[in-house]
């Protein structure tokens, strides 16, 4: 280490874990990033290090992460640090862009049309096939679609997997149902989101100057969240790649909680005998929670200890409940406490495994006049002017307007009731959301701009309002609060009860470090008497 690196500016202000990590500019890297260990700061200070020190060209760069909260996060720190240039997508996003340029060169008509929710469409197929399925069914009918696609498996392999009965279907009429619905997008011309990434990766594969395109736009690859990555995506990450290995991974096995959606944690923690010449660092000091929050978490690993950096004594309080309701009336009044002693709704969170478990303590709040935000129920798409504003902005992409494309979004939105001033109403706030993500994006183009919309529809990636938050554990990576409530903590409910086999639990456990790590001052956790107490709460 030199000592002109030392004394950078771009590596002053971070630890020595962070320091090395951000350095290794050349090869295969990888950086295993404990929860509020900083990884974005050192991705973020690692990649402007390296465009100042003439490794890395700003524009050769891809970034890439899962969510567009992610990728939001990244961009906002590469600015603060000069740098502008770096794409910064999440997968799916990168995939359809690359879709939608090469798609016209290649067929010479457009591709096929974008199906940004796949259950009106299963619902089409499965009336087609004389079935029914309530909602609940079918979502989780359209997760197994996805777990098919993400692990790069055929009908045949599926069925040796043995997967058992899936939204009341046996594995066989489950593949009847996979194969019409895979007929109605052919026959209607349209792509789901796994669409986007199988085709693209057949794109690239089969059309050498396409790939030779892509491979010499970047150069130079950063992957957020990898223990999170698929087999799909891993094959699309590995063939944009291509020969090169100038790659930089960055992921937390301790958090890999999307198992059952295709995820293989696996690519992370075999990352150095795939690339036996990389440098791989570990960044386990946490600035997020108090030293007990820690020391919970740390009971709840099996591997890598987090080291706490605060030391502020605020021991998690485990509390029992008569009934789910009167859960619901402690987790309300304690929040109520709260709000009366100076707190922001937005600093505080319940969590659930399921969601539910939500749904009493979105009542009680309610009675209490206690406004909330239900992450990831999609809900802020559903809203009469949000889905308005889409549609219109989607619209200007079979027309030609000569007007940039802020007066035309400026137009759509002020029809609907947006003004240039700001106004403290809700209508307001879910419109003036287009221009954040526009001034975010840097006077995006039409097509960047549509590609991002329906990124963050198929993400549930809301805007953060001024309440408390409702979400599952799952919809919560990545994010933190002052005070964080985790309630259901019953046997059956977190361990879910299908979680049957050994590695079905230990995500589950992974899971429940997850929740404990998203709280930074106080965490409460509570369970409901008349059921068995969960097994993890005996691991504290």
């Amino acid at each position: 280490m030199s000592q002109d690196s030392v004394g950078h500016p771009l590596l002053a202000g971070l630890d020595e874990q962070q320091r090395e990590a951000a350095q290794a500019l050349r090869g295969p890297v990888g950086i295993l990033a404990g929860a509020g260990s900083g990884k974005t700061r050192t991705i973020s200070h690692r990649i402007a290090y390296g465009i100042d020190r003439g490794v890395f060209a700003a524009n050769r760069i891809l970034a890439l992460t899962y969510t567009n909260r992610a990728a939001s996060e990244l961009r906002s720190r590469l600015r603060s640090l000069g740098v502008t240039e770096v794409a910064v997508r999440t997968f799916h996003s990168a995939a359809l862009g690359q879709l939608q340029f090469f798609w016209p060169q290649l067929t010479g008509g457009l591709p096929p049309k974008l199906l940004t929710n796949k259950l009106p469409a299963l619902r089409e197929v499965l009336g087609e096939l004389r079935l029914e399925l309530r909602d609940e069914e079918l979502r989780e009918l359209a997760a197994e679609i996805e777990l098919v696609s993400y692990s790069l498996v055929s009908p045949g392999q599926y069925l040796e997997r043995e997967r058992g009965v899936i939204a009341g279907f046996s594995p066989e009429r489950f593949v009847t149902v996979l194969e019409a619905y895979s007929n109605y997008k052919q026959q209607k011309r349209l792509a789901d989101w796994e669409d986007v990434l199988t085709l693209t990766l057949g794109l690239l594969r089969s059309e050498d100057r396409m790939l030779e395109h892509v491979q010499q736009q970047y150069r130079f690859f950063t992957v957020d969240e990898y223990q999170d990555i698929s087999p799909l995506q891993q094959a699309l990450l590995e063939t944009w790649l291509g020969e090169r290995e100038d790659v930089c991974v960055v992921g937390d096995p301790r958090q890999a909680i999307y198992g059952f959606a295709g995820a293989d944690a696996g690519f992370l923690t075999g990352f150095g005998s795939r690339y036996p010449n990389a440098e791989i660092f570990e960044l386990n000091r946490n600035y997020r929670s108090t030293s007990e929050i820690v020391a919970s978490a740390n009971s709840v690993a099996s591997t890598r200890n987090l080291e706490p950096v605060r030391g502020e004594l605020t021991s998690p309080v485990v509390i029992e409940a008569a009934s789910a309701s009167a859960e619901a009336k402690r987790i309300a009044s304690g929040i109520a406490k709260s709000l009366a002693e100076g707190w922001a709704p937005s600093d505080i969170a319940v969590l659930s495994r399921i969601n539910s478990q939500l749904e009493p303590i979105e009542r009680e709040l309610g009675t209490l006049g206690i406004s909330v935000q239900v992450r990831g129920a999609g809900r802020f798409f559903r809203i009469p002017e949000v889905q308005k504003a889409m549609l219109a902005i989607r619209a200007l992409q079979i027309s030609t307007q000569p007007q940039p494309l802020f007066m035309l979004l400026s137009e759509i939105l002020s029809q609907l009731g947006w003004s240039s001033q700001e106004s403290k109403s809700e209508k307001w706030r879910n419109l003036n959301w287009f221009m954040e993500i526009f001034d975010e994006l840097g006077s995006p183009s039409l097509d960047e701009f549509v590609r991002e919309l329906g990124e963050r529809e198929r993400s549930g990636d809301e805007p953060i309002r001024e309440a408390i938050t409702l979400a599952t554990v799952h919809a919560t990576k990545g994010l933190e609060w002052r005070a964080v409530y985790l309630c259901g903590l019953n046997q059956g409910w977190f361990p879910i009860s299908h979680a049957k086999t050994e590695a079905q639990l230990a995500e589950e456990r992974r899971l429940f470090y997850v929740a404990i790590t998203r709280a930074c001052d106080q965490l409460t956790m509570s369970y409901i008497s008349d059921r068995e107490r969960s097994s993890f709460l005996k691991l504290l």
